[in-house]
């Protein structure tokens, strides 16, 4: 059957996201957050998902589904389905959560009605071959968004060493850029890659951060002294405990500092390398450091709060200079001093700003002197607090990136050749 699309203020939009978070999970909230800005327009959202968590590999859910439909709010509706659950056991494990994901999603994705426009997100890259399928079957747009690029990460990091899964990874992203109607990028470092790869209509869409969910005023007295961290300088780490976020190094730097008593470091989050980093701690004697669980994005704000300073920290692999990471921007919104173990793209933004200091990734004294410089000097600490917050306010805003997304979106969907679907 074929219908006139919805008008043009009224798209119904279908985003496939495995690792897709709302603001009571933990992780990365920017597609929820555009969500509801696109909702606010007039729009609909649908959201495919899986039921497992990205940062602890489990499913919360005591009876898995194949599909769980959510609602949490009008005019957005999450549908989780179902995903391999070892996602944090090996690599061929991980690989098939994803695959069993790319199934699940297209079994739910091909049967949402109406559809203006399918929105593919990577990494995976996988779930983004999904959300082109169902897009030529609908005879709808496909947009695909780079929050990574993926594989060329994977194999730096050297996750990915099949030369066969490499060769076919590599043609599964050059035949996506090839047929997105657009390709959006959350980071000015890779656009020269996704040209060389074949996208030729490119918009960058920062990453950023909603500065109301963040109030740098917030009184955190009541959750440091339930921390046991009244009086002390907190520096922390909030997000993955994976392979690329390098967290060895901070230990290194806490053993460093460990004859400061008034220096505590607070790692807050999950992932495959939390249980090893903990026995490391223990072994190493670091009773100045303090792990927390993953935090839902609702409570973000209290728990920055209770921090003097936040770590920002990737391996030291050249690739990783083009990232524009998530919690960078949250510690900036939050006002709190970033102490950047990341170079390249995201230390221009933090050094413009004078919302933190750089230190080489990868080199645990300078962290620990880092750290010690800001705690000697407060004033200092507070005022690149300030800047980043006042950064993110004028140039990070998600409101500013809603809006244009949204306008990519409405350009797609004013071509006369967009203006049919199938369902």
């Amino acid at each position: 059957m074929t219908q006139l699309s919805s008008t043009i203020t009224g798209m119904h939009i279908l985003l496939i996201h495995q690792a897709f978070a709302g603001l009571h999970d933990a992780g990365g909230t920017r597609h929820f957050e555009l969500a509801q800005f696109l909702v606010e327009k007039g729009h609909r959202v649908t959201i495919i998902a899986s039921q497992i968590s990205y940062l602890s590999g489990k499913n919360e859910n005591k009876k898995p589904k194949w599909v769980i439909r959510e609602e949490p709010q009008a005019g957005i509706v999450v549908l989780k389905t179902y995903a391999y659950s070892g996602f944090h056991r090996s690599f061929i494990h991980r690989m098939l959560s994803f695959f069993t994901f790319m199934i699940s999603s297209f079994y739910a994705g091909i049967r949402v009605k109406k559809v203006d426009l399918v929105w593919g997100t990577s990494p995976p890259i996988f779930q983004a071959w999904t959300a082109w399928l169902i897009s030529w079957l609908k005879h709808v747009p496909f947009v695909l968004e780079i929050r990574d690029l993926w594989p060329a990460f994977a194999i730096a990091v050297g996750v990915l060493k099949n030369k066969i899964l490499i060769s076919l990874s590599e043609w599964l992203e050059r035949f996506l850029y090839h047929h997105a109607e657009r390709v959006i990028v959350n980071s000015p470092g890779f656009i020269e890659h996704i040209k060389k790869q074949g996208a030729d209509k490119i918009d960058l869409i920062v990453n950023g951060v909603n500065p109301d969910m963040f109030n740098p005023t917030l009184d955190a007295s009541g959750w440091r002294h339930e921390h046991l961290l009244e009086g002390k300088f907190v520096v922390m780490y909030a997000g993955a405990h994976g392979l690329s976020n390098d967290l060895g190094v901070v230990l290194k730097a806490a053993k460093l500092l460990l004859n400061d008593p008034e220096v505590a470091f607070v790692l807050v989050g999950d992932g495959k390398d939390k249980p090893k980093l903990m026995e490391q701690a223990e072994n190493l004697g670091l009773n100045n450091i303090t792990f927390l669980p993953s935090v839902a994005k609702s409570d973000m704000a209290i728990t920055l709060a209770g921090c003097d300073a936040a770590i920002a920290i990737l391996k030291p692999i050249e690739m990783y200079k083009l990232t524009y990471p998530n919690k960078v921007f949250d510690y900036m919104a939050a006002g709190r001093a970033v102490i950047l173990a990341i170079d390249g793209v995201i230390r221009q933004v933090v050094e413009s700003a004078g919302a933190g200091v750089f230190v080489p990734p990868g080199d645990a004294d300078a962290l620990a002197e880092a750290i010690r410089a800001l705690q000697l000097d407060p004033d200092r600490c507070r005022e690149m607090g300030i800047a980043g917050r006042r950064a993110v306010e004028v140039h990070f805003s998600r409101i500013n990136q809603a809006d244009m997304l949204e306008k990519v979106f409405m350009e797609i969907n004013c071509h006369p050749q967009n203006n049919i679907h199938r369902d």
